[in-house]
């Protein structure tokens, strides 16, 4: 990105801007909410990082379809240009078909009881309890080792 910065002399057109007149720079608000932006933006995907490493990576990508669904209603809400009815309730049939998806149970899972036959949450909850024992094992086993 500073190569193809050096190419199209950006950083020579920056330098011209830094010390033109006071006519032809940016009022000091408009600079201000530039460098808020950035802070913004550059926290925003941090967040996203950290978000992703404290939840799964389904609900990551369920709490990315609800952010997507807050704009489209923000978007249906204040513009006039917006998704078209087709389009929206496509969205929801997409969304629809991720809250009934349900992941299919491991190969030769064993030490099935009787209260996890009955309820497909509960089984999951059993495997995920055991992957989680297992990945702290496994963490375990590497500290020892190094």
């Amino acid at each position: 990105m500073l190569l193809f910065a050096n190419v199209g002399n950006e950083y020579g057109k920056l330098w011209d801007f830094w010390w033109a007149g006071s006519e032809q720079r940016l009022p000091p608000a408009s600079v201000a909410l530039l460098c808020i932006g950035a802070v913004v933006g550059t926290l925003i995907g941090y967040s996203g990082w950290w978000c992703r490493s404290v939840v799964s990576a389904t609900s990551f990508t369920l709490i990315g379809v609800v952010n997507k669904c807050l704009t489209i209603l923000l978007n249906v809400l204040i513009w006039d240009q917006h998704a078209t009815p087709g389009g929206i309730f496509s969205l929801f049939v997409c969304i629809s078909g991720g809250l009934i998806y349900q992941q299919s149970p491991m190969r030769g899972a064993s030490g099935k009881t009787e209260e996890t036959e009955g309820s497909g949450t509960a089984s999951a909850d059993v495997e995920t309890v055991e992957l989680m024992e297992k990945e702290q094992g496994q963490s375990s086993a590497q500290k020892r080792r190094g």
